[in-house]
């Protein structure tokens, strides 16, 4: 009875690294490098896109200080010209 019992769990565990070493080797195989690939791919192009929408929102913030700077005749940057300022009248 005893056999029967480390029989079963050889066999189990057997079964288990089979399946793990299968998945393993897969990832080796071209489909799998290249699911790979696409999924590296996927990734970098999504940190693109929100790099960009991240910089569009700083451009249109910085656009509408600007503009309201504009409007109220405000001096934008004194670090520029400390001494001076920039006058938009």
């Amino acid at each position: 009875m005893r056999r029967l019992l480390w029989l079963g769990v050889g066999l189990a565990v057997g079964g288990l690294v089979f399946r793990a070493m299968s998945k393993k080797a897969q990832a080796f195989t071209p489909e799998g490098i290249a699911g790979s690939v696409q999924q590296s791919a996927v990734g970098l192009l999504e940190s693109v896109r929100t790099f960009v929408d991240d910089v569009r929102e700083g451009m249109a913030e910085r656009e509408a200080e600007i503009h309201a700077a504009i409007a109220e005749g405000l001096i934008l940057d004194e670090e520029l010209n400390p001494e001076e300022g920039i006058d938009y009248r």
